[in-house]
């Protein structure tokens, strides 16, 4: 048992920003996906990813069950994208969002800055709430722009690059 509050854990972890994706599978040829931002590269080599869904999703039962499923790395003016898919509420969460299929026949959201075809190899508790995934990246593609960025608790659009 931790002496950590909960909120106080949300608060100070959102101090660290993250990029937004929407993970997505398909359950009998129909599309299913989540908001996600706990997702990070793994290895090069084998080429490996890591993302935690909360089993509460109303699409963790689609996304656990599948084979495989791809992660949709919003761009830039993807918000309302990322809270469609964040929504409790929403029923048919792929209404008005326009999307292709992945070599593998998984939802591309289009427009999105980068998208991974993943296929799960682990699946193992992340505490009470969670499931962490890892999985073997069978596809990609990466295109222009910049990526939506999560922080403190909103999003956010990324500032001037440093120098190098």
């Amino acid at each position: 048992m931790s002496d950590v509050d909960p909120r106080e854990l949300r608060r100070v972890a959102g101090h660290f920003a993250t990029g937004v994706t929407v993970v997505t599978a398909a359950r009998d040829a129909r599309p299913c996906g989540l908001t996600v931002n706990s997702f990070a590269s793994v290895s090069l080599d084998p080429p490996l990813v890591l993302v935690c869904l909360a089993r509460s999703a109303r699409a963790y039962a689609c996304i656990d069950a599948a084979e495989r499923f791809a992660v949709n790395v919003l761009a830039e003016g993807q918000e309302e994208i990322a809270r469609v898919f964040a929504s409790k509420m929403a029923e048919d969460k792929f209404a008005g969002v326009p999307y292709r299929r992945s070599p593998h026949g998984l939802p591309i959201i289009d427009g999105v800055h980068a998208w991974l075809e993943c296929e799960p190899i682990a699946r193992h508790p992340g505490g009470r709430t969670h499931t962490i995934y890892v999985a073997r990246v069978t596809d990609l593609a990466a295109g222009e722009g910049r990526p939506l960025v999560f922080h403190a608790g909103r999003y956010e659009r990324l500032g001037r690059a440093t120098a190098r």
